[in-house]
């Protein structure tokens, strides 16, 4: 990582790393490398979508990266992450904190007139193998906005993003 950002520093560098290990990057290099035909599941997480989950997808993916790893070596795992993190990679920008940590900065720095942002979770619908939360967050003296996901955290994210925007911050 530091051959590629020499100018960040170690904050910096963390925010980028912790970007690519996420579940949802492992996820995204699992399909890239055509996995998900590949598992091995039982006939009911098949039939429910499991191919397409994204912590099924994010665990594969860890487990053949150990594996290449154990087998061949740091080289051979440098050669499927270099491969199949591309798109990962042309995503780190300068910018790498999410909304919620983002948001949670913007009201500590309003100072003592300001509450951290408080999430509560405000509905859930679909099916149990595909569920999409609706999350509201508030922060005192503002109108608090609602946002969805297909996972708590993407819809705290997806909230913190508009209560952002509605703010005047940059998204």
């Amino acid at each position: 990582m530091h051959e590629l950002y020499p100018k960040d520093d170690e904050g910096d560098l963390a925010l980028k790393f912790n970007h690519l290990v996420r579940a949802e990057a492992c996820a995204a290099a699992a399909e890239a490398a055509g996995m998900a035909e590949h598992l091995i599941l039982a006939k009911s997480e098949a039939g429910s979508g499991g191919r397409r989950k994204l912590q099924i997808l994010a665990g594969a993916c860890e487990a053949v990266i150990a594996a290449l790893y154990l087998d061949g070596g740091i080289d051979a795992a440098k050669v499927f992450i270099r491969r199949y993190w591309t798109d990962a990679f042309a995503a780190l920008s300068a910018e790498m904190r999410d909304p919620k940590t983002r948001l949670q900065e913007w009201a500590q720095g309003r100072g003592a007139k300001s509450a951290p942002p408080v999430y509560k979770v405000v509905g859930r619908s679909g099916p149990d193998h595909a569920p999409v939360f609706s999350v509201e967050v508030s922060v005192p003296g503002k109108t608090p906005e609602v946002g969805t996901g297909t996972s708590k955290r993407e819809a705290e994210q997806d909230a913190a993003r508009k209560m952002l925007s509605s703010v005047g911050k940059q998204v």
